[in-house]
């Protein structure tokens, strides 16, 4: 007789395999049964779930990397990895300073209000000797930061007094004042629930919630038509960032994946042979300037790149391509100079470092020197070519004995080729030239994190809003990402900016080159100046 679980102790479900056919049977037979976003998250559910035992069943499959995959990594810094004792006149580290306070000058967007002394006036005797005057100038003013509570949305109601004739019946309204505007709703509405929902990952019907709680109704179709009409204003500088990065002298690009409905439909009914949808990151380097692209549809990362590239001026030097080592991310059609990501082959050794704790500590603790010459030459604020000389000086003769060492386990068959630990190695050394082009061409990375940063604004979209119902919203969101990232990495305020092209749409449609996030402040300036 089969024993009864303890009190509050769940019984174990009995476990049901199927293949790869069945369960796309099952999804095939459940889709008109269920609505389209049930019938996503249904079919996202028991693919995870088959993935997930698939990947048990697999040998090389360790506890660590299984834990990654499923909650994530805290930390994968080398000190709590390997953590060591504390020597006993190691120094205690001071405790940064700021503790997560803002002073006030990062508080670029307040209103300033200024305060005169309520009795005393420059050129007044001072109270206190009586000897000299009072004087202005002569001290910063005192500051007092006020931050306030207010919706994100509010309204206004306008009541235009109406007078009537009791004999004739004619009405006389008050006339509307200017601030009343020709339209129910401000310009800038559409381009703030674009910034909320692209930048901020804030979906419409959260918005709409929100507004609801607040007394001023913005329901999503509004929210949606809104938006649409202010992203045509965004267009031309759309395009414009695409040749301005085609032109840089470093392309990053990566892709994770997204979900498009009509997309993923017409996949389905025409039988295609790729059915994976994306959202590209193409990150690039002009000059001082960066740029951030985004693309969703079923390109890879890598095809994306070189509809960019096809932008570029043929007589411009090959550029540099920072990726990781898959070849769906790498340049089909132009010559670059291919770096890969070395965190991610760190990434292999620390997914099977508690297996192989001697071996690991060796490669985290060399590639841990490499990566803090490569803080020290940020901390210096060093150009191109003296970076260069300061890896091949510093990083060079490090990287030169991992080399050696990983050549030596494996010629000397000192470790399992088919083991985590080998295939760690051999994706290293498979990989070594783009892994260390950082040690031989100037300006070349040494990982790709920027890109992947900026791969969390989809990220964050696909998690809120769960990806784009048509091919056009997703065009449109791939369009205010691009701009309000690209702001962000040149340390422009995005709604401003976004503000400022709606505003002037005539001009950015005849020069969108003169209105990019880095020079629209001067031709804003020549603007009023004229």
């Amino acid at each position: 007789m089969a024993k009864s679980p303890p009190a509050g102790e769940r019984k174990a479900p009995e476990i049901t395999t199927l293949t790869a056919g069945q369960l796309e049977a099952l999804m095939a037979s459940l889709q008109p049964l269920l609505p389209a976003a049930l019938y996503d998250q249904t079919a996202g559910l028991l693919r995870t779930l088959q993935w997930l035992m698939e990947s048990i069943q697999k040998k090389n499959l360790t506890l660590a990397r299984l834990h990654r995959w499923i909650f994530g990594a805290s930390t994968e810094k080398t000190g709590s990895i390997f953590p060591k004792a504390p020597a006993a006149d190691a120094p205690v580290k001071a405790r940064r300073k700021g503790h997560g306070r803002n002073g006030v000058g990062q508080y670029t967007g307040a209103r300033r209000v200024p305060v005169p002394h309520p009795s005393l006036r420059a050129g007044d005797a001072c109270p206190a000797c009586g000897k000299d005057k009072a004087r202005v100038g002569l001290r910063a003013p005192l500051r007092i930061v006020r931050i306030l509570a207010q919706p994100v949305f509010s309204a206004v109601i306008f009541e235009l007094e109406q007078l009537r004739c009791n004999l004739c019946g004619k009405l006389y309204a008050a006339p509307a004042p200017p601030e009343a505007g020709v339209s129910k709703h401000d310009p800038n509405v559409g381009l703030m629930v674009g910034f909320l929902r692209y930048g901020c990952g804030l979906p419409h019907y959260r918005i709409e919630k929100m507004q609801r709680d607040f007394g001023v109704p913005l329901p999503q179709s509004t929210q949606w038509e809104l938006m649409e009409e202010s992203a045509r204003d965004l267009e031309p500088v759309g395009r414009e960032l695409v040749t301005a990065a085609a032109g840089g002298e470093l392309l990053h690009n990566d892709d994770t994946t997204m979900r498009v409905q009509s997309l993923k439909k017409q996949k389905a009914d025409s039988g295609a042979e790729r059915t994976g949808i994306f959202t590209t990151s193409i990150l690039a380097k002009a000059g001082s300037h960066h740029i951030a692209l985004f693309f969703t549809g079923d390109r890879h990362a890598g095809e994306n790149l070189d509809l960019v590239l096809k932008h570029r001026d043929p007589g411009l030097d090959q550029p540099i391509q920072m990726c990781d080592a898959l070849s769906r991310n790498r340049s089909k059609e132009f010559e670059v100079f291919l770096a890969n990501c070395l965190p991610h082959g760190r990434r292999n050794f620390v997914d099977v470092a508690m297996d192989f704790p001697a071996e690991c500590q060796t490669v985290l603790e060399s590639l841990a020197v490499v990566f803090k010459n490569e803080a020290e030459t940020r901390k210096l604020n060093l150009g191109p070519e003296a970076r260069l000389r300061f890896h091949q000086e510093h990083s060079q003769p490090v990287m030169e004995t991992l080399q050696a060492w990983m050549k030596e386990q494996m010629d000397q068959k000192k470790v399992e080729p088919n083991s985590g630990l080998g295939e760690a190695i051999a994706y290293m050394i498979n990989h070594w030239e783009p892994l260390t082009l950082f040690l031989r061409h100037a300006g070349a990375p040494v990982d790709n994190n920027i890109c992947e940063r900026a791969l969390k604004m989809a990220i964050l979209h696909r998690k809120n809003s769960l990806g784009y119902k048509t091919e056009n919203g997703a065009r449109i969101g791939d369009l205010f990402m691009s701009l309000i990232h690209t702001c962000r990495l040149n340390e422009v305020n995005p709604f401003n900016y976004l503000t400022a092209l709606q505003q002037n749409a005539g001009a950015v449609k005849a020069n969108p080159g003169q209105w990019l996030p880095w020079n629209f402040s001067q031709t804003l300036a020549g603007f009023s100046t004229n």
